[in-house]
């Protein structure tokens, strides 16, 4: 490839890297809320529910995220085709074929698989903190739910930053992932470049914005475990 040539490819694979960081936001926004609320459930004596919270945690950490987005895009176009006539029904208003359907299947699929993580990470984290803080806040006169916003949280959130941090960076990465239902990420444009210039160095310049996006969010994280250390 000349100069230009890569200068060209750049700037297109620079033009779709919106949709990539939309993958990333809208998963880690939703993700990490759900993890936390997994997490809480997990931890419900009541056995049904705490059975049924371990196996979606298993089948998530268990199968390859790649089968999961599969699985879920095309989810609804098979009900749709092999299912009884009310469920037919019920899902005729959704247009398989729409961008806004492919986006939403996509990021229904990550949110699903990061919260297992996350929930995990969370259930960590909350088992790290000494029965007595919470003995000591019911002596006090804190509610439950205020003991673990108020008391408990701000602590479990310091102590999962590094494992937290891990998970966002494998995420960055993952993105790439989306390319499997032709979601049009940096990854997929990179792979047409490369098949349209008959060259590898679109897939460089791919792997530079996966670099710098990760570099970013390393500095930004590490400087968060600092702005934490208050909690020592």
């Amino acid at each position: 490839m000349t100069w230009n040539q890569i200068l060209q490819s750049t700037q297109v694979l620079l033009s779709y890297l919106l949709p990539t960081l939309k993958v990333f936001f809208y998963t880690l926004v939703f993700s990490m809320p759900l993890g936390v609320v997994v997490a809480v459930i997990k931890k419900i004596r009541f056995k049904p529910i705490a059975w049924l919270t371990n196996i979606y945690i298993l089948i998530m950490r268990g199968t390859p995220l790649m089968l999961q987005i599969i699985a879920v895009y095309y989810a609804i176009p098979m009900l749709k085709l092999n299912s009884s006539p009310w469920i037919q029904n019920l899902l005729s208003g959704i247009d398989v074929r729409s961008d806004t359907y492919q986006f939403s299947a996509l990021i229904l699929a990550f949110i699903i698989n990061y919260a297992a993580y996350f929930a995990e990470i969370f259930r960590g984290g909350i088992e790290s903190i000494p029965i007595g803080q919470y003995e000591a806040a019911s002596s006090l006169g804190y509610t439950k739910a205020q003991t673990f916003f108020r008391i408990i949280l701000p602590q479990v959130i310091k102590r999962i930053v590094p494992a937290s941090s891990n998970e966002i960076i494998t995420l960055v990465k993952d993105t790439a992932l989306a390319s499997v239902v032709a979601y049009p990420e940096i990854f997929r444009i990179a792979k047409e470049q490369m098949n349209f210039y008959s060259s590898l160095v679109p897939l460089f310049v791919a792997g530079l914005f996966y670099f710098i996006m990760n570099a970013v969010l390393t500095v930004a994280l590490g400087r968060l475990e600092k702005a934490l250390d208050y909690y020592r």
